[in-house]
């Protein structure tokens, strides 16, 4: 049994409760950093997203990329 299980199995709320809270903590995130480029976007382009969204592409690819020079993070998806 993973240690994740036993810790759910222990204490199921605070286990359910962290994980929630995780998960709205990057929701809050992304919806930020949405809101915040979306105003660059419109700031920098124009509103033109097309621009923003292949640069925002070509970014995350090698985001990933760099560290291990793969694209097998990925793959986790």
């Amino acid at each position: 049994m993973t240690r994740e299980m036993q810790e759910f199995e222990k204490h199921p709320i605070k286990y359910l409760s962290d994980n929630m809270g995780v998960a709205l903590g990057l929701v809050l995130i992304w919806r930020g950093l949405w809101y915040g480029l979306d105003a660059f976007d419109h700031f920098a382009f124009g509103g033109v997203h097309w621009i923003s969204a292949l640069a925002g592409i070509v970014l995350g690819i090698l985001i990933i990329y760099l560290p291990h020079h793969n694209l097998k993070a990925l793959e986790r998806l």
